[in-house]
């Protein structure tokens, strides 16, 4: 993406995380002092220093850059509130993994220097526009950036998913449930239930059968600019649907999730001093 000029940063910090906060209220100070606007994302809890929150539309059309302090959850949750301008997003790791929030604070501000100086480099990270239907009514909307995911209750029984792909049937799979995941989201639930790793500037997305009743349904890899439509076909328990593992709606028979491609991309800084593979290699312990 080309470069911009950074005149407003939105900051976001994981809950109930202290020295997050802390570091928020010195990032603050920094960036007024370069002449630099920060302000605090929408759902911000009680503040530790002067930082002013601002409203969904403030954030969405005023930060250039977002800065997220915490884990891979914290930056998930800042997919939803990037809006339509396409922010550049600085992960540090205030978490575990930290697959998206890479940087370390020992880093932090001289990323951040760079950034200002337009010396960056930044990764567009594909998003999937979602909805759900029932018959002709849409129930609900959304965007996420790892993955999709219909799955049973506990004690439900398996359940069944048709799949169609640009109008052509797939496969009704028969499952605990099925994961539609994009590059970003394969290290994370499809990792976890036998999809396969994809490289992130990959035009693909995953489909992943979860705990398959037929051991032959394998997860399927398929172009980004497929239209995918899953349709309830059986269901003999509480089903929901959930965007990225944060937002979750309940399903019922019959009930259609339309999947395409979101015209919105995540644009997230990388470092310089390393790839995505030493990232996979630290954080799966490859070879240990």
């Amino acid at each position: 993406m080309t470069n911009r000029e950074i005149k407003c940063v939105g900051i976001v910090v994981k809950p109930n995380h202290a020295e997050a906060w802390e570091t928020a209220c010195e990032l603050s100070e920094w960036f007024e002092k370069r002449g630099v606007s920060p302000i605090g994302e929408p759902r911000a809890e009680a503040k530790v220093c002067d930082i002013e929150t601002a409203d969904v539309r403030k954030f969405r059309d005023e930060a250039d850059l977002i800065v997220v302090l915490g884990g891979d959850g914290t930056m998930i949750s800042t997919a939803r509130l990037t809006g339509n301008r396409e922010a550049i997003v600085l992960g540090v790791n205030y978490g575990s993994l930290g697959y998206l929030t890479e940087f370390r604070i020992e880093e932090m501000f001289d990323a951040l220097e760079s950034i200002l100086e337009g010396k960056y480099e930044s990764d567009q990270r594909m998003m999937l526009d979602i909805e759900h239907r029932r018959g002709e009514e849409k129930l609900a909307s959304g965007r996420v950036l790892n993955d999709v995911v219909i799955n049973k209750a506990a004690l439900a029984r398996i359940i069944e998913v048709e799949v169609e792909l640009n109008g052509q049937h797939v496969n009704s799979f028969r499952a605990d449930g099925l994961i539609v995941s994009t590059p970003t989201g394969s290290t994370a639930y499809n990792l976890s239930a036998g999809g396969p790793i994809v490289y992130p500037s990959m035009n693909a997305v995953v489909l992943t059968p979860i705990c398959p009743f037929t051991l032959t349904n394998r997860p399927i890899v398929i172009p980004d600019d497929a239209e995918i439509v899953l349709k309830l076909v059986k269901n003999s328990g509480d089903v929901v649907l959930t965007l990225d593992g944060q937002v979750g709606y309940d399903l019922e028979t019959e009930d259609r999730v339309k999947i395409r491609k979101s015209a919105i991309g995540f644009n997230l800084v990388r470092p310089t001093n390393r790839n995505y593979f030493d990232v996979l290699r630290n954080k799966l312990k490859w070879g240990r």
